[in-house]
């Protein structure tokens, strides 16, 4: 499932359940359990969520649960801080796949963004993006980097080759928002994605994520935004 990456796919939104196709109905609670994420995948099909995003050690039941339908298992890396080394990262990544992982969100190496060290976030994500053999979406924690670390960030997921930018992991330091979104868009282009994520739970703050450019959004209260109204 493959929404437009393109803000005028905005206009079609007229209907709260409309936005389910640009969903990634998340469980990353470190405490999540079996059942809860047994329960997202049921909802995920039953609404037609874009993906069910998850950690790694659930990655080989979400694939078993959502085989059959249209909605994809994805799996965070080096998540939430975005520390650990790229060997390590990159081999998080290729065990991420062969659990059954079709997406992955990888948390940018934060302290080497923080640093300034450019070449080394472009070497590091080149490196894993090459690795493996499915869509990986960056996550760049805005709400910890100033503008121009984010559009240096940015413009390097870009360069590496990596399907989306994503605004935060949504256990950092604020979470999306329409600025953010409109900023990664701009630096990114009309064929990237951008996914927006962290605190949306509502129909509105959803609709108003995708106006901004977002074609992809996080979120765990993604029921009640798809149920809900603007």
């Amino acid at each position: 499932m493959s929404p437009r990456t393109d803000a005028a796919a905005a206009v079609a939104i007229t209907t709260p359940r409309e936005l389910a196709r640009y969903i990634d109905h998340t469980v990353l609670a470190p405490g999540a359990t079996l059942a809860e994420v047994a329960r997202a995948c049921d909802e995920a099909v039953a609404h037609g969520f874009a993906a069910v995003c998850v950690r790694a050690g659930f990655a080989a039941e979400v694939r078993r649960r959502l085989a059959g339908s249209a909605v994809e298992t994805a799996v965070v890396v080096d998540f939430p801080a975005g520390e650990a080394s790229t060997s390590a990262r990159l081999a998080e990544a290729l065990e991420a796949v062969r659990l059954g992982a079709q997406e992955l969100d990888l948390v940018v190496a934060l302290p080497l963004v923080k640093a300034g060290r450019w070449a080394a976030v472009l070497d590091d994500l080149t490196a894993v993006v090459r690795a493996v053999p499915v869509p990986v979406k960056v996550i760049l924690e805005t709400g910890a980097l100033d503008r121009d670390r984010t559009v240096a960030a940015a413009a390097l997921v870009r360069a590496a080759g990596a399907a989306s930018v994503k605004t935060s992991t949504g256990f950092g330091p604020g979470g999306a928002t329409a600025e953010d979104v409109a900023l990664l868009r701009s630096v990114v282009g009309p064929t990237l994605g951008v996914k927006a994520s962290g605190g949306i739970r509502t129909a509105a703050q959803a609709r108003a994520m995708v106006e901004a450019g977002a074609s992809r959004l996080g979120c765990s209260a993604s029921v009640a935004i798809v149920t809900g109204a603007f």
